[in-house]
């Protein structure tokens, strides 16, 4: 790899007893082999799983991260990390600006904002709750956002069921549900807190949808269902008339 010029690196690691990918790491074990690198584009996620191992890890700050990366010669970075360990996870995600991927994958409560205006798709991913204030810094930062997956069965502490702010995802088709505490079905189902105008595709557990549904006669979450056109529940759907009028594009 000593002529590359350019490379486009998107990459999840995953670790148990060394902090994150760094600056220093990442030169010393790649690009010290690419003398005429010129334009590196990245996206480089480190997850620490510490679960069965016993070492200590010290985690670095989002400054010594930036700072790794700035000594190497590359400026042109954000990163947000845990700086430290909580139930033996520790999350980091560094790239490169601006943001060029479509796909944002596993985002953290340590998420800090941004300008993504390329992303399509992403994913949350964290054992601490997610919040009304993280969504609306989502809605605001990736303004083209088409698919959002949840991944948290933490409940919400600072609930806003009935919240004044009105978070809205104009692009937003596809929603998955299916691994995410109640709690985040009231926060993206009520009118009352989001819209989604152009949802169309739900992937959700049949029986929590039923019971925040009211067994479909709730008018709070009705008009974000009126365009939904698939419905994944992973178990057999009753077809009830309440069920189909509060479905009417299935």
């Amino acid at each position: 790899m000593l002529n590359l010029e350019e490379l486009t690196l998107f990459i999840s690691v995953i670790r148990s007893d060394t902090p994150y990918i760094d600056g220093n790491q990442l030169y010393d074990k790649v690009l010290n082999y690419m003398p005429r690198l010129n334009k590196f584009i990245f996206s480089i996620r480190t997850r620490i799983m510490n679960d069965y191992c016993n070492a200590i890890i010290s985690l670095p700050s989002n400054s010594d991260i930036r700072n790794s990366f700035i000594k190497r010669g590359i400026h042109s970075i954000d990163t947000y990390a845990d700086d430290q360990l909580i139930n033996n996870r520790g999350n980091c995600h560094v790239y490169s600006l601006p943001y060029e991927f479509q796909e944002f994958l596993f985002m953290s409560n340590c998420f800090q904002g941004g300008n993504f205006d390329k992303v399509r798709l992403l994913s949350m991913d964290d054992i601490r709750p997610f919040e009304h204030e993280l969504f609306k810094i989502i809605a605001k930062d990736f303004p083209f956002l088409q698919q959002l997956s949840i991944y948290n069965d933490k409940a919400q502490k600072n609930k806003q069921h009935y919240s004044s702010t009105l978070i809205t995802f104009n692009h937003l088709f596809k929603l998955n549900l299916f691994c995410a505490h109640h709690d985040y079905i009231i926060q993206f189902l009520s009118e009352n807190n989001t819209c989604l105008p152009c949802l169309t595709n739900l992937i959700i557990i049949y029986e929590r949808l039923r019971i925040i549904t009211h067994d479909f006669t709730n008018d709070m979450t009705r008009r974000n269902c009126t365009k939904i056109k698939s419905l994944v529940t992973c178990q057999p759907l009753v077809g009830t008339q309440n069920f189909y009028s509060y479905f009417p594009s299935l």
